[in-house]
């Protein structure tokens, strides 16, 4: 949600508060003494990054779960990916197939 900034004409005060867009013009509308002010540029992101991606100490973490459990998708998005362990991961997978697994 994003944050805006409002002023009390009466006083002076100045505030950020995090909020719906509806509700910032409910907000607006039961009360007269407030103002909507920009304070700095809007921000359209609230971080940096991919958030779907771990950490980097966590990917090991997944590579170790990985190795313990090589028939599992989190083998094939972080197991080993020398080419040995890639085709067994195929091999199984086209057993798996076969047989009418998922």
């Amino acid at each position: 949600m994003p944050t805006y900034s409002f002023r009390n004409s009466e006083t002076g005060e100045q505030y950020d508060m995090i909020m719906k867009y509806e509700d910032k013009v409910n907000y607006l509308n039961n009360h007269p003494e407030i103002e909507s002010i920009i304070t700095k540029a809007p921000g359209l992101t609230t971080g940096t990054g991919d958030r779907t991606r771990p950490p980097e100490g966590f990917k090991e973490v997944l590579s170790k779960i990985a190795e313990a459990n090589p028939n599992s998708t989190l083998a094939s998005d972080f197991g080993k990916k020398d080419h040995t362990s890639v085709k067994k991961r195929e091999v199984i997978e086209k057993h798996r197939k076969l047989q009418g697994g998922d």
